[in-house]
């Protein structure tokens, strides 16, 4: 074929392109299209992943979703508006030999929006909903330090803040290390095998070796789970997905406050502090949601019958019927053909584990990671001996930390659909740090005593806790933005990773001899939140300059350059030139 000239034909941003023609003839015989691309800070339109090579369709492709699934009964094109509505093309995006969905994809199968709208409830409550319980009984484990420290665990055990810092940092440290080993070993036996292994751990041990236990058992649910409900949603269904599964880490805080109150006051029985009491009883329910999950999780959405032990929870005929497994293979394909690059057993060598780190267009987002929630974690994180420090007992202090936690939820399921309905992600996170500052520097700036300071200072700090959530929507992006089952492994790891190190800068911010209104500390926190504004802002810019080159060369091409590229090119994931990013 002719080789590919990347020479755009192009004015500032507008690009004269004209509809491809059924007779085969010169595409630029008659341009007059034009394509015009979307200002970084405009609202609105839909996400483009991959791009067709179809010129009437990449012409179209700002205003129309190359992610949303075409679905007709009435004999027209099914694959309208994806990679597969070129003829041509559509091979180049076909499953691998070894995807374990392939014999269930068929792009040509046709379906109607009720038929997939009651899969995908299904797939809600067989999936979904169970991946928010385990998320429930892993933070009920690992979250409940806090009701502990109400009770007053650090004077039982002689311990200081300092102290209780340093265990942070220890636990943060072993499940930073465990992080990317983990979500490795989940992708080598299946997420289906590895997870539920992560929750059998209670707080019995001393405060530091129990620590770095939960740390180190613990590292990886997160990606690993991210992993595993990309195999059965689209691109655009998971980011609410994910607000609901971290709703459930919220209310945990919300049920754990309720049980700490009945459980705390068991102090005594048997000789056993209250706390000692809250780790166990809440350390076994853990362990049996994870018994549980290795007997009910699935593989993959064409893998769900019974075989032996495993799976002794499902039925031997399996969830789905033949023509709902099509629909969940072919659907999730014509959103990312990029999900059918590998198998969910097949393990990453050190050439694509390399490739995934080298991988520069996700460092962004692994930036973000390293810091946006700093400015409002170690208020979240102090905010029961902040409570207990301005005079609250034990039980009203479990209780005062409620109304953040439903107010946390409700700005986390909000902001994550309206980043969808705006198609913006990132000016999310920009909110988060412009919610916090103001607070930060009530905080800072607040005199010691006035009237009904415990009080305000109690609404400031629950604020601050309750701040918007942007976290289901990165982690979204991060598996979007990856483009390739390698890279989205890797990625999801890395981006927690670098979430687990904020909370490890975070929990030495506040210092002992920075109590009990943390001056110095608000100070710093302030000069992170302005730096993570202008990191957001960034971030955007950069991601709509990738898709603005790339569209500059895309809408260049002829139809047989597209080919060409699309049968020759040595790039992959994310690198593609029909690739374009979310932001």
């Amino acid at each position: 074929m002719a080789s590919i000239d990347k020479t755009p034909r192009v004015t500032s941003t507008s690009f004269e392109i004209a509809p491809a023609h059924a007779d085969g003839g010169d595409p630029y015989a008659n341009s007059g299209t034009v394509f015009k691309s979307q200002p970084w800070w405009k609202f609105g339109g839909q996400d483009r992943i991959f791009v067709s090579s179809s010129l009437e369709q990449s012409s179209l492709s700002s205003k129309s979703s190359l992610s949303e699934t075409a679905k007709r009964d009435d004999g027209s094109n099914p694959n309208e508006g994806t990679v597969f509505s070129d003829a041509k093309a559509a091979e180049f995006y076909e499953p691998i030999e070894r995807y374990e969905g392939r014999h269930r994809f068929d792009p040509k199968a046709t379906w109607s929006e009720e038929e997939e709208r009651k899969l995908v409830r299904r797939i809600d409550w067989k999936i979904c909903l169970w991946a928010c319980i385990m998320f429930f009984a892993l933070q009920l484990d690992r979250g409940n330090i806090s009701q502990a420290l109400s009770d007053n665990m650090l004077k039982d055990l002689g311990l200081t803040t300092n102290d209780y810092n340093n265990g942070m940092t220890i636990f943060y440290c072993a499940f930073l290390f465990a992080e990317l080993p983990s979500q490795l070993i989940g992708k080598k036996i299946g997420a289906d095998n590895w997870i539920p292994s992560q929750s059998h751990l209670n707080g019995r041990a001393t405060f530091f070796v129990t620590r770095a236990l939960l740390g180190l058992m613990e590292g990886g649910f997160i990606p690993d789970v991210v992993l595993y409900l990309s195999y059965f949603y689209k691109n655009k269904e998971l980011p609410v997905r994910l607000a609901f599964f971290w709703t459930s880490l919220i209310s945990t805080n919300i049920v754990s406050s309720f049980l700490a109150y009945g459980i705390l006051h068991l102090r005594g029985h048997n000789g056993w502090a209250g706390w000692r009491w809250l780790f166990a009883i809440e350390g076994g329910i853990t362990a049996l949601v994870g018994i549980i999950s290795w007997l009910y999780l699935p593989p993959s959405p064409t893998q769900t019958k019974r075989h032996g032990i495993k799976g002794l929870l499902r039925s031997k005929e399996g969830w789905f019927t033949e023509r709902e497994e099509v629909i969940m293979v072919t659907r999730i394909l014509r959103d990312d053909p990029g999900k059918a690059t590998m198998h969910n057993r097949q393990a990453i060598g050190f050439d694509f584990f390399w490739q995934s780190i080298c991988d520069y267009d996700m460092w962004p987002i692994y930036l973000i990671g390293l810091t946006w929630t700093i400015p409002m974690t170690p208020e979240t994180s102090y905010l029961t001996l902040t409570l207990r420090s301005l005079g609250f007992d034990t039980f009203s202090t479990n209780l005062l930390v409620i109304p953040s936690s439903v107010f946390f939820i409700l700005q986390l399921l909000f902001w994550t659909w309206f980043s969808e309905k705006t198609n913006q992600r990132f000016f999310i996170g920009l909110v988060s740090q412009l919610w916090a500052i103001p607070l930060i520097i009530a905080l800072e700036t607040l005199p010691v005593k006035f009237y009904g300071s415990s009080w305000v200072r109690y609404a400031i700090s629950s604020l601050v806790v309750a701040y918007p959530y942007a976290h289901a929507t990165l982690v979204a992006i991060t598996s979007r933005n990856s483009a390739s089952v390698r890279t989205r492994t890797i990625g999801s790891s890395f981006y927690n990773m670098a979430v687990q190190t904020s909370n490890i800068i975070s929990s030495q911010i506040y210092r002992t001899d920075d109590a009990p209104l943390y001056r110095r500390g608000n100070k710093v926190l302030l000069g992170i939140a302005a730096y993570n504004a202008l990191l957001f802002i960034g971030a955007k810019v950069y991601y709509v300059w990738k898709n603005n080159k790339r569209d500059s060369i895309w809408l260049a091409m002829s139809h047989e350059e597209r080919l060409d590229y699309l049968a020759t090119t040595k790039d992959r994931g994310n690198k593609r030139l029909d690739f374009r990013f979310a932001h």
